[in-house]
């Protein structure tokens, strides 16, 4: 017989022996454990024929049709586990019921110890849900579009400083145009399973380093304890000139076609103003992409400023804040890591 366990153990155990998720490849596609391997039971439509026929005729007949349905493809099945070459497989599906324990039956036939997890993923989702609301220690790093925040979030994570990449987990620089150039953005579950697996890798008792960020990231949202957690952390202002950040965004996306950096700013369009709009996007028809830049800018600049002004209120003037250029790299780490020994805790 497999052997079960709880969640905390299945992911323990994942650092040695691989995930097997046999759920259908549409809930595979939607969101799975990172790291996991798709190895479908059913097909979309057949998961859907055997629902049907389980509602309406009851459970001895779907296992029926099941059988029928998976029989021929036994042989599939125990060749791909067997390509993985390890001595332990882990088993889930939905709500750990037949599917998982009927491959992990299959597996240990041909010499493969499996092991299952209680509850499925829906036990996975829920623990990961509930590890959200424990406490980070977290500085913001927060300044108007352009200031280069990812850019010394990058610097940060290479000198070993723990970073939280919250738009490169969600494939979206976070605004309007912060879909360019990306991938297809994960599920909004997917993102919380994905943002979990970086968590989890975090050591709780030193600073993490997260760009300030709006809830949602795109069309992602930021766990609602992770984002409480957020709104109450200190924040380092990231500063630097008017024509420093427009180069950014030049470096950042104008290599990009215009069609599609017209249709971002049409996205921000009733915040700018009809007229502005129409003037960022003449500018960026005729190719003067850093006249549609700095209108841009003035848009990103008031609506962040005015969510400082209303979070910090009195206490904006006292905020840490350090000026990048971007040649002033080695200055500016030391200055966060300084900043750091002032913030926590």
């Amino acid at each position: 017989m497999p052997k079960e366990v709880n969640i905390e153990e299945f992911l323990e155990l994942s650092k040695q022996f691989p995930i097997i998720d046999v759920r259908s490849p549409g809930e595979y596609e939607h969101a799975h454990i990172p790291g996991a391997l798709s190895l479908p039971l059913f097909l979309n439509d057949e998961r859907a024929e055997v629902g049907t026929i389980y509602k309406q005729r009851g459970r001895v007949k779907a296992v029926q049709r099941g059988l029928e349905i998976v029989g021929p493809k036994l042989a599939k099945f125990t060749k791909f586990a067997l390509d993985l070459h390890s001595e332990e497989l882990l088993i889930h599906c939905w709500r750990g019921g037949m599917r998982s324990s009927s491959m992990a039956w299959l597996l240990e036939n041909v010499g493969i110890k499996s092991t299952l997890l209680i509850g499925g993923y829906k036990s996975y989702r829920s623990y990961i849900l509930s590890c959200f609301d424990t406490p980070l220690k977290i500085i913001l790093l927060g300044g108007y579009t352009g200031s280069g925040k990812t850019d010394l979030l990058k610097i940060l994570k290479d000198s070993g400083q723990q970073v939280l990449d919250l738009e490169g987990i969600a494939e979206h620089k976070g605004s309007a145009f912060g879909a360019i150039g990306q991938p297809d953005q994960p599920s909004n579950e997917y993102f919380e399973n994905l943002l979990y697996s970086q968590i989890k890798k975090l050591d709780r008792e030193s600073v993490v380093w997260i760009e300030d960020e709006s809830r949602n990231i795109g069309k992602v949202f930021i766990p609602e304890p992770l984002w409480k957690q957020m709104r109450v952390s200190p924040l380092v202002k990231v500063e630097a000139s008017f024509e420093t950040r427009v180069e950014r965004l030049m470096r950042d996306y104008g290599c990009y076609p215009v069609d599609k950096l017209c249709a971002s700013i049409k996205k921000i369009e009733k915040r700018l103003g009809y007229d502005k709009c129409k003037l960022a996007l003449d500018a960026c028809e005729r190719g003067d992409l850093k006249s549609a830049a700095e209108i841009s800018l003035l848009y990103y600049d008031k609506a962040y400023g005015n969510q400082l002004e209303t979070r910090f209120r009195e206490k904006l003037n006292q905020l840490l804040s350090i000026n990048f250029d971007g040649s002033n790299s080695t200055v500016c780490l030391q200055k966060l890591k300084d900043a750091a020994k002032e913030l926590i805790f």
